[in-house]
């Protein structure tokens, strides 16, 4: 009976995510399968324990809730809202945090997180820390809103860049983690391709494209202008390639594409507003 005893008392400090199963003088550790210990981890135990029959049908085939051979957070958790069991509005208004973890470059994670971040109505938030080591970078951003970020609402952005949310673990009411592929991660800005001209509307942000396809570009600006050419080019990684200043005004200028240039992003050297009409960028060449 002392074993025994003993027994329990060290079986009770692993977490609910598994159950005693009392097996005469013995007790056999029971583990939960994925999915169940991924819904566990999403819902107070109180909540799952008063709707753990209610849970088994929704959830049931299991098999559903698998995507690649790995638990597809984001469906469980949609499930879960879906019939009631997950809440993400808070009362009123308040500060919380979310963790994003990728392998990927950081520069090129932070511009797309900041890109999908504003496409789904965060466009103020503060970074309360990040990291690089040999095998990630993380990135955790503090904000403030009524609902903590909707999963789903998350994922559909980074699809549109090609990333996506393989990991999600609910770290508290108020701070949640991401773990984010990003191997097929593109920037969500137009495409050039050759002999398609495209015009630049006036704006007060700098225009980005992707270069990929030409071999060069011709870029027209008209009389109302004052334009001085701020011209970035970067790779696939956003590491800078080339970078073309003009302290002259110009009225045009061609352009050839570095060798590995990925992106192209157009502005002008002091402030956009020296583009009253915009400017007509005209692709040349087809790579």
């Amino acid at each position: 009976m002392v074993i025994k005893s003993l027994l329990l008392a060290i079986l009770f400090t692993f977490s609910f995510a598994s159950q005693n199963i009392d097996v005469g003088e013995g007790i056999v550790l029971v583990q939960d399968d994925p999915v169940t210990a991924k819904i566990k981890s999403f819902l107070d135990e109180k909540t799952y324990v008063n709707n753990k029959a209610f849970i088994n049908v929704i959830f049931d085939p299991k098999s559903a809730y698998y995507t690649k051979d790995r638990v597809d957070d984001v469906k469980i958790i949609q499930t879960l809202k879906d019939n009631g069991l997950l809440n993400l509005f808070f009362k009123k208004p308040q500060e919380f945090r979310l963790n994003f973890k990728t392998n990927g470059s950081p520069i090129f994670f932070v511009r797309i997180m900041d890109d999908v971040l504003r496409s789904i109505g965060y466009y103020r938030y503060v970074t309360s820390g990040s990291n690089l080591d040999a095998s990630e970078f993380s990135w955790s951003i503090n904000l403030t809103s009524e609902y903590m970020t909707d999963p789903l609402i998350l994922q559909n952005a980074l699809k549109k860049n090609g990333c996506e949310i393989i990991d999600v673990t609910r770290n508290s009411a108020k701070e949640w983690t991401y773990i984010i592929d990003i191997t097929h991660g593109e920037l969500n800005v137009d495409k050039l391709e050759n002999s398609k001209k495209v015009e630049l509307k006036r704006s007060l942000y700098a225009h980005w494209f992707d270069v990929s396809k030409i071999r060069g570009i011709n870029i027209q600006s008209s009389r109302r202008n004052h334009w001085y050419p701020y011209i970035a080019y970067y790779d696939a990684s956003l590491h800078l390639v080339k970078l073309l200043k003009r302290d002259t005004v110009y009225k045009h200028i061609s352009l050839l594409m570095p060798k590995n240039a990925k992106y192209i992003k157009i502005s002008d050297l002091y402030t956009l507003k020296n583009l009253r009409d915009g400017l007509i960028l005209s692709p040349v060449g087809s790579k």
